[in-house]
């Protein structure tokens, strides 16, 4: 299987910094070739979003060219590990952003959504309510927003749509850095070929409908790197044009069938 990466992001409308971080990268390994992505929305004033989110980045980042490698050449990737390796890494992320807000009177935090996509699996790891969706015969959103509305939502006391209306929409129920306890959530499926993998924030996907989404990153359509960054440019205009205030974000990740080339 071959990947073909694309990730755009822009300050928006309102901000006068951008506080989503993200990362998309090719890895060649002995057990094939892989791709992970990352993207974090930064949250806690002019300098506070935009250092909690660059240093969960960073150290996702660090443990792809780490911690990765080495699983791969001792030959195998355990579920388990991925996932409370990943854990471990979320929870210190939070300490140190709690510690370094306490030093420093702000209150910086994080959402985060990760995803890594390997030959035959791929591993999502989400906390807040940036997004990973999978782009194949149809639009599947491959994460639930951890907060206040998307819980209403949940227990049958709001409808989808009054969510996405609701003043509340933004109410973080754990977030990296903002919150004593996180729960991550994982999830673990097969990988797809020809289809495509996309992450974003919060503020890509609000003023936009899944059928936008869908139409516009489809795997027929995304078939070079040129026209993926053209296609989520056009998305992230479009969700301008609308006036959206917040940062906004999308990386994208096309699988392909074939020979890999690792």
């Amino acid at each position: 299987m071959d990947f073909i990466i694309s990730g755009r992001t822009d300050i928006g409308n309102i901000k006068n910094v951008n506080q989503d971080s993200f990362d998309v990268m090719t890895i060649k390994t002995k057990l094939g070739r892989m791709v992970f992505a990352v993207v974090c929305d930064g949250m806690g004033g002019y300098t506070g979003g935009e250092i909690a989110s660059a240093s969960v980045v960073n150290a996702y980042r660090n443990w792809v060219l780490s911690r990765l490698h080495d699983m791969c050449n001792e030959g195998i990737i355990v579920e388990s590990q991925i996932k409370r390796e990943w854990n471990d890494i979320a929870i210190k992320c939070s300490e140190k952003l709690r510690s370094y807000g306490s030093e420093n009177n702000m209150k910086p935090g994080t959402t985060l959504a990760a995803i890594l996509i390997t030959q035959t699996k791929y591993y999502v790891i989400n906390i807040g309510d940036s997004r990973v969706y999978e782009i194949a015969n149809e639009l599947k959103r491959l994460t639930e927003d951890q907060t206040l509305v998307a819980a209403e939502v949940r227990e049958g006391k709001i409808t989808e749509e009054e969510a996405e209306l609701d003043d509340r929409r933004n109410v973080l129920l754990w977030g990296i850095g903002v919150t004593e306890r996180l729960y991550p959530e994982f999830r673990i499926e097969n990988t797809k070929p020809n289809a495509v993998y996309m992450v974003c924030s919060d503020g890509f996907r609000h003023e936009i409908n899944s059928e936008e989404i869908y139409q516009n990153l489809r795997p027929e359509i995304m078939l070079s790197e040129e026209t993926m960054n053209r296609q989520i440019d056009h998305l992230i205009d479009i969700v301008k044009q609308r006036k959206e205030e917040d940062n906004i974000t999308c990386v994208a990740i096309r699988t392909f069938e074939g020979v890999d080339n690792a």
